[in-house]
């Protein structure tokens, strides 16, 4: 489905087709650079364990809201692009180096990041669509998103699993720093 020739498909916010709650589901799904930021988010709050483990993914998706918002409304936030890829650098740094910053830092990270995604599919919403349905679709699948991190962060029980978790945020990182180079250029 992902292919580097195709920035419509890299950057989820490139699509502006059907509107909706469908169009809201599949939007942060429909771009690499929100999928790794999204997953991550689940990564690093199965790393940090509880009450961040669902901390983080309560946060992301209630700042994502915000963001919306102001998209929907017509707020310019500058450089969405930039902020879209630079939360893959971060959070896929945070996950890398299994940072454990103190808990308000890490809600901080991740809801300055979300804002910009958020923005991103507040924007996007396509003209005689409903606004509250294509939210309400963008913010469950995101939860998903999350979900799969959390899931995936379980293997962090083990020692190996550590490793696979550390190599997975490297992999987020070099996603985002991808993205940061195409947004730059």
């Amino acid at each position: 489905m992902f292919y580097l020739g195709s920035q419509s498909l890299l950057f989820g916010h490139t699509d502006s087709g059907a509107g909706g709650f469908t169009s809201g589901l599949s939007h942060p799904v429909g771009g690499l650079d929100h999928i790794l930021a999204m997953v991550a988010v689940g990564l690093w709050g199965a790393q940090l364990g509880s009450p961040l483990l669902w901390g983080l993914p309560i946060a992301f998706p209630l700042m994502m809201a915000f963001g919306a918002a102001l998209g929907l409304m017509g707020y310019l936030v500058p450089g969405v692009e930039i902020g879209i890829a630079l939360s893959g650098v971060a959070l896929g740094l945070m996950v890398l180096l299994e940072a454990k910053p103190p808990r308000w830092a890490a809600i901080l990270i991740v809801g300055v990041f979300a804002i910009f995604h958020g923005h991103a599919h507040g924007t996007e919403l396509p003209a005689g669509q409903s606004g509250v349905l294509y939210s309400i679709g963008f913010v469950i699948s995101t939860g998903l998103l999350h979900a799969a991190g959390i899931g995936i962060g379980t293997v962090h029980r083990w020692k190996q699993g550590k490793l696979f978790l550390r190599f997975a945020g490297a992999l987020v990182m070099g996603g985002g720093i991808y993205f940061l180079i195409r947004a730059l250029g």
